[in-house]
């Protein structure tokens, strides 16, 4: 008897084929890792997003609804990626800071297509401007693609802020919107 007759008899086919099916195991692997790498990268899986949050059109004003002091707040929602999301959630826990609803209906969903970005536009009421935090505080965002909800949270960087004396200091981004929008309230120049 062969010595193929014996491996058959126990259910191996050859001796041989085995380094074959190994390597295209081995391939096939690599392949898939390769391909599901390269949609990560893409943002074709899981969407690529910048938050940024712009403060340059920061003014103050009195809320008419709800007495307090209050804000614009832009969120500049940059898509890097190729897949589509909306953000359909924006939420903040934050002491002397309180995210009022949005004002028009729809406005607190952002569509973001792949390699576009879109302005989530917010009012933000400062409730103490001395309780707002010195250290940055996160904001959480719900998004949504093809693959369902998902949530991220994001603290953004400290500002630079310029003192009297022309040098800059660091305050925390939060910390910085208020008291922008605080110096602004008790400015000769506000009415």
């Amino acid at each position: 008897m062969a010595s193929d007759e014996i491996w058959q008899q126990y259910g191996v086919t050859s001796w041989r084929a085995e380094p074959v099916r190994l390597r295209v195991v081995i391939w096939t692997s690599f392949s898939l890792v390769m391909v599901t790498a390269f949609l990560w990268g893409t943002g074709a899986v899981t969407p690529h997003i910048n938050w940024n949050i712009n403060s340059f059109f920061a003014g103050a004003w009195v809320d008419e609804k709800s007495g307090a002091l209050s804000t614009r707040f832009f969120v500049e929602i940059e898509n890097e990626g190729s897949t589509t999301f909306t953000v359909s959630g924006l939420s903040m826990n934050i002491p002397g800071l309180r995210l009022l609803p949005a004002e028009n209906p729809g406005a607190e969903k952002v569509t973001v297509e792949g390699g576009d970005m879109e302005v989530m536009e917010r009012h933000v009421a400062i409730t103490d401007c001395a309780a707002v935090p010195h250290t940055p505080q996160p904001v959480r965002f719900t998004y949504e693609t093809y693959l369902g909800a998902r949530t991220a949270e994001v603290t953004w960087d400290s500002w630079q802020l310029t003192g009297p004396d022309g040098a800059t200091v660091p305050v925390a981004w939060q910390r910085g919107l208020s008291d922008k929008v605080c110096s602004e309230a008790v400015s000769d120049e506000w009415s």
